[in-house]
Formats: C-alpha cells, sequence, structure tokens
C-alpha cells in the first residue's frame, strides 16, 4: 500500500513531505537551509554521476580521469568525493551518526570545489537537534525528487523556486527579505533586458534576480556566456542560499568573498554595471552610523548640505549607491521600493536631484499584497543613464530627455496564487499573468518608441509627464499641463495619471428609488417577523407589547 501512494504522489507531495520531516525541530531558518542542503547534495550527485559515466566511456575506469576534479570542472559539475555522494548519504541515512556523514559530506564538497568557498553552513546538522529518525525521513523524501519520475523541463528551477517562496511565505518580515515573487522578477527582467553584459543586485537575496535574467537570456536565444553575474549580500544565510541557488543551475557568479554590507563594506568598488536588478530591504534604518559615510562619493551631487542620505531610512542611499554603479553612457536599472520613497519629503533634496539629472525614467506601482511578508503596494523604479535617442536591441528609439512615464497597476489584483504554508493554514497573494507582464512591456516600448503613435496616456492606467515647467511647449502651458517640477518633484503616479469620476456616471434618481425599494421590502418582512412572534407568546400566555 505505501508504494502504491508513493508511485501516485505528485512533485508538489513530495515537496511537502520534505519540509514536513523537519516538523517541530529547530528554528524555521535552519530547517530551510537543511532541506534546501540537502536538495543541493542530491541534485549535485546527480550531475557528477552522470558526468561520471561520461568520463568511463571516453576514458574507461582510469582513476586519473575518474578522479580528477578537473573533468568534472570542465563540464560545470562539482566533483564529489565518495564520503559527500548522493547515494553514500542514502546508503548511510539509518546510521545514528547520519547528521555527522552529512556535514562531512558539505564540508568535502565545498573543500573540493573552490567555487563553492563559504556556501555551505558548516555543522549544520550536528547542531540542528533532529533525531537520526527525522533526519532519515527528510533523507527519504529528499531521494523521491527523480528527474525520471518527474518529467519538468528545469526540475533543479523549479524545486528551488518552490521551496524558497515557501520559506519566505511561512516567515516574519525580516525572513521573507531573501525571496522576491517571480513574477516582480520577471517584469524586471522583461522591462531591462538584460541581454548581454554585467547584471548587478547590490543586496542579492537568495538569487532570483539573476536566475531570471538567465531565463530571460534563455527565452530570447541569446548567449548566457555574455553574461556576468555580480552581486552583495549583508546576511551570511542568505549569501549561502544564493551561492547554492546559482551553483546548482551552473551560472556563473561573483557574489564577494564573503557576505557584507553594500554600504559600508562595498566589495565591488569599481564595478559599472549594464544592468541592475534589486529588492532592497524597505525602509532600513540604521544602515550607517551617525558620521559614517558622510560626502561618501556615491552621494556627491545629491545629498545637499547633510551630504549623505539620512541614517533612519536607506531608501534613497539604495538609489544613489545604484546609480552611482551604472555604466554612464547606457546603464539602467530596475529595482523595488516602499511607496513612501515616491514622495517623503525628509528625502525631498535627493529626489529632485535625481529628477532634474534626468535619472528616472518609469515609476511602475504594483498591485496591493504581493509579497508574503509584507501586504503594502510597492514601485518598481526604472533609472536611465541615457534616454537618448538612438537603437535598444533592434528597436528605435526617441529622445526621452527630462520625460517620465508613470503606471499605476493598483486595480490588477484579480490574479491571486494561494500556496499552503501548514496544514490549515494557507497564504493568498497577488501575481502578474505573464500577459499582464506582456502589456505592462508594450506599454513602456510603445513610450520610448521613435514611432510616436504607438504610445497614447490612458486615463487610471498610464501617463507621460515632463520634468521641468521649462520643457513644456508654449502650447503645453496654455492648456495648463502638470510637470513634475509644478508637483514639487513628487512620483507618486496619482498626481499625474488622469482619474475618471465614475460617479458621474451613477443615475442618482434611480439608485435612490432601488434603494426605498429595498427598504420597503426590509421593513415589511420586520413587521411580518413581529406579527408571528407575538401569535407564538399569546399561544402560551404572554403578550407582547
Amino acid at each position: 500500500m505505501a508504494k502504491e501512494k508513493e508511485k501516485t504522489m505528485s512533485l508538489e507531495d513530495v515537496l511537502w513531505e520534505c519540509r514536513v520531516s523537519l516538523r517541530g525541530v529547530g528554528s524555521l531558518d535552519k530547517n530551510r537551509d537543511a532541506v534546501i542542503s540537502l536538495v543541493f547534495l542530491k541534485f549535485a550527485g546527480e550531475k557528477f554521476e552522470k558526468c561520471r559515466e561520461q568520463i568511463k566511456t571516453q576514458y574507461g575506469d582510469n582513476p586519473t580521469f575518474l578522479e580528477s576534479p578537473t573533468f568534472y570542472n570542465a563540464e560545470n559539475v562539482f566533483y564529489l568525493k565518495e564520503s559527500a555522494r548522493w547515494d553514500y548519504i542514502v546508503k548511510n541515512a539509518s546510521q545514528n551518526d547520519i547528521a555527522v556523514i552529512i556535514d562531512k559530506a558539505m564540508a568535502d564538497m565545498e573543500n573540493d570545489n573552490p567555487l563553492l568557498a563559504g556556501a555551505l553552513s558548516k555543522n549544520l546538522f550536528s547542531t540542528l537537534g533532529a533525531d537520526k529518525n527525522k533526519i532519515k525521513s527528510l533523507i527519504d523524501s529528499v531521494n523521491r525528487i527523480d528527474e525520471k519520475r518527474f518529467h519538468e523541463e528545469d526540475l533543479i528551477g523549479r524545486v528551488y523556486e518552490y521551496f524558497l517562496q515557501i520559506y519566505a511565505a511561512s516567515g516574519t518580515k525580516e525572513d521573507g527579505e531573501f525571496y522576491t515573487p517571480a513574477c516582480i522578477v520577471k517584469l524586471i527582467a522583461e522591462l531591462i533586458e538584460p541581454f548581454d553584459g554585467i547584471v548587478y543586485d547590490p543586496c542579492c537575496g537568495s538569487g532570483g534576480m539573476f536566475v531570471q535574467s538567465m531565463k530571460f537570456v534563455d527565452k530570447h536565444n541569446g548567449n548566457r556566456d555574455k553574461v556576468s553575474i555580480i552581486g552583495q549580500e549583508s546576511v551570511q544565510e542568505t549569501w549561502r542560499l544564493c551561492k547554492m541557488n546559482l551553483a546548482i543551475r551552473g551560472i556563473s557568479h561573483d557574489l564577494g568573498k564573503t557576505n557584507a554590507s553594500t554600504f559600508t563594506a562595498d566589495q565591488h568598488k569599481d564595478l559599472k554595471a549594464d544592468y541592475i536588478m534589486a529588492n532592497p530591504p524597505f525602509n532600513l534604518k540604521k544602515w550607517r552610523a551617525e558620521n559614517e559615510l558622510v560626502g561618501n562619493y556615491r552621494w556627491k551631487g545629491y545629498c545637499g548640505p547633510q551630504d549623505a542620505p539620512r541614517i533612519s531610512n536607506a531608501n534613497y542611499a539604495w538609489i544613489l549607491h545604484m546609480i552611482s554603479k551604472l555604466d554612464t553612457s547606457h546603464g539602467i536599472a530596475g529595482f523595488l521600493l516602499a511607496n513612501g520613497a515616491l514622495g517623503d519629503m525628509d528625502d525631498y533634496e535627493i529626489r529632485k536631484n535625481i529628477l532634474l539629472k534626468d535619472k528616472v525614467e518609469a515609476i511602475i506601482v504594483l498591485p496591493r499584497d504581493m509579497f508574503y511578508t509584507t501586504d503594502i503596494s510597492v514601485t518598481l523604479w526604472i533609472i536611465n543613464m541615457n534616454k537618448g535617442a538612438g537603437t535598444i536591441n533592434g528597436r528605435q528609439v526617441r529622445n526621452r530627455e527630462n520625460e517620465v512615464l508613470f503606471m499605476d497597476l493598483r486595480t490588477w489584483d484579480s490574479n491571486v496564487e494561494e500556496i499552503t504554508i501548514d496544514k490549515g493554514k494557507r497564504k493568498k497573494k497577488t501575481v502578474l499573468s505573464d500577459t499582464q507582464i506582456a502589456q505592462v512591456k508594450e506599454v513602456y516600448t510603445n513610450w520610448q518608441s521613435a514611432d510616436r503613435t504607438l504610445y497614447s496616456d490612458v486615463p487610471e492606467f498610464c501617463k507621460s509627464v515632463k520634468v521641468k515647467e521649462s520643457d513644456l511647449t508654449a502650447e503645453e502651458k496654455a492648456n495648463g499641463v502638470v510637470t513634475i517640477e509644478k508637483q514639487n518633484y513628487a512620483l507618486m503616479p496619482s498626481k499625474y495619471i488622469e482619474f475618471i469620476d465614475h460617479d458621474l456616471d451613477v443615475d442618482y434618481a434611480a439608485e435612490m428609488q432601488r434603494i426605498q425599494k429595498e427598504m420597503q421590502e426590509v421593513i415589511k418582512q420586520e413587521k411580518e417577523s413581529q406579527e408571528l412572534l407575538s401569535s407564538a407568546f399569546k399561544g402560551i400566555g404572554y403578550g407582547i407589547d
């Protein structure tokens, strides 16, 4: 019976089993790392065995070739000595010291593969607090994730995405910072088009931006070898997650020597990126000490007398850091910020200077409730270092200098995805469909296009706005066209996008007639109920006044 049940289990069933194997043991982040580490060992082991068979076919059983890391690394595969191979872990799953066996496997794997330096947790299973039966249960569940059984086009990606998403959804606000919903990452990639060059993320979390940029390249038949992945992450556990996520997918990367603050310990100081994709922590406080980084090169020309973004909120520190990292001739960035950054008067001077230096190309407010750890609506910013006329990936674009495209997607909340967090516990989140992502991209590229007939403003959806009063034509001035300067450099789309008063479409006379009719029916029903109740009481010798 058990074998029959196992045969009918879906991939989701198996992944659920992996999660609940450690239920009641340890903290959420340790359980997450344990599950993902074992999945990593299994996928790495399978890749190793496939490569080993190919080497055998070509060179026979000669250990000089079979045990040479160089042959495996050449195929983008990690070399594994016997103690680090998945079949060895499965074979020893019932041993009393299985926790030590797994920890040694991860240590051996890291020692033999310099690219994994620092990526795998030390003594994770020995300090997990799980008994051997629970660990064996987890090993058995992970072992069921099999390419021969589940014919997914990208099984590795599917499994990693599931675990990163589910653990983010299960956690607190801080726990969820390592994961950005896949549909938002896809939207950013579609808009900035990272076909080739350096893709940088200064707060890379678990690497979702990098993964999606590679998917974008694959989708458009690009060349992965032309894309360089560079990132930084301050949280050690998240930095490890990112290294594992990229390594198991065969994505080359440079995440610095260790986890570190992008602001106070920038590990890529001389970097000039072609593309930036990022989801910085919202409204980060105390990101620098009182007198730290004052007058730093990243803030020059933007901050005014204070000479540094404020300590109480890092939103504009992130923006200025990213501007400083972009190639000055063509760099483009797509990143998320809390909506408060659109008009916060504490950051007025910086926002004004960013706009006057013409760095902002588009502001897109997303629907509420897209993140698992907060229900706020957030904004996608597009920063472009070159808004002049020219060619972008074969498209002829017009001069968009001193112009900003605003889009408001807050009404796009009909697509809801539900995730089972635990038994009887679910979370619902808004997601953007591929059709909606394509629609946003079409509006954006039409707005950029040299063919001015392709784009037009749409009430309650999108609006193209000039930055300064001096950018307006005489006719636009006469018609009272609103500029960003006139709105005191605020970037809330609601200040620019035309709003239609739908109340004007209401037939008030007919509506009042309908309400009166409904009220009369309610009064009639109430009167009948009172009469029935009175009769009932009289029948038992009581009266009702």
